[in-house]
Parts: C-alpha cells; sequence; structure tokens
C-alpha cells in the first residue's frame, strides 16, 4: 500500500490506465514537489484541497507509465533535433498536463489579490467620492469638539 492521495485503483477509474504501486508513488513525490506539501499533512488541508490533489497524482501516475528517462532528463524548454524544433512550457518534461491544470486548483497554488484600504476608506464601506460633497449624507458624522 503507498501513501498516496489516490491510489491505484482510483488512477484506472480516473484516467483509465493501469499503474504500478512504483509509479503511482513516483507520482505522489513528485506532486509533493510541485505542490510544496506531503502527504502526511492531509489532516490540516481542506477536502477540495484533497480532491485536487488525488486528481493530480492519478494524471501525474498515468503520465509517467507513458515516460521513459524521467529521471535522467533535462531541464529544457527548447528541444531541437533533425530541423524539427518543440518549445515546452515550464514544467513540461516532468509535470503531466492534466496534473498541472489540478495543481492550479489549489487553494494556495492560485494567485490572490489582496485589497489594502486607505486611511480614507477607514473601516465602513465607502460608497463614491469620500471627499466630495455629495456623499456627505452616507458618511458617518460627528461634531467637532473644538482643540487646543
Amino acid at each position: 500500500m503507498v501513501d498516496a492521495w489516490a491510489s491505484v485503483q482510483e488512477v484506472t477509474d480516473i484516467t483509465g490506465v493501469s499503474v504500478a504501486g512504483a509509479q503511482l508513488a513516483q507520482a505522489q513525490a513528485a506532486i509533493e514537489v510541485f505542490s510544496n506539501r506531503i502527504y502526511p499533512d492531509a489532516e490540516r488541508m481542506r477536502t477540495r484541497d484533497l480532491y485536487w490533489l488525488g486528481r493530480a497524482v492519478a494524471y501525474q501516475a498515468a503520465w509517467l507509465a507513458g515516460q521513459f528517462g524521467l529521471e535522467t532528463r533535462l531541464d529544457a524548454t527548447q528541444i531541437q533535433q533533425d530541423q524539427v524544433s518543440s518549445t515546452l512550457a515550464g514544467d513540461g518534461l516532468v509535470l503531466a498536463p492534466m496534473a498541472a491544470r489540478a495543481l492550479r486548483r489549489v487553494s494556495w497554488m492560485r494567485s490572490r489579490t489582496v485589497h489594502i484600504r486607505s486611511a480614507v476608506e477607514g473601516s465602513g464601506p465607502l460608497i463614491g467620492d469620500a471627499l466630495s460633497d455629495g456623499s456627505d449624507e452616507r458618511m458617518a458624522w460627528t461634531p467637532y469638539g473644538g482643540g487646543a
């Protein structure tokens, strides 16, 4: 039994490709490298993330079954031989295309936008221009207590 986010049977069910336990272990190791997570951390992950990690392992294992010399390949993005040229994207020589797509759906692998509120916005909702006279009715108002 291989500790992986997918089982040998799940690989067959998802991809239609039969793999051995050794190929599943290789796929798990590769996905751990690309996802920056390891299998024992599974109890701290969300169900949705575990689903996509399982899919990534399944696709990687199926892809590995058709590859040869994976561990001895060079890190290249362009290959030219006999007047034929091929350009590969990023990790195209070591990561299955469908596994890469599944990994992009894992929560910590997606891009995020962070909105930082300015001092003018404050902590409440901002409707319109805070400096405009027309938005005075929507802004909280307190009388000026004077100053020294």
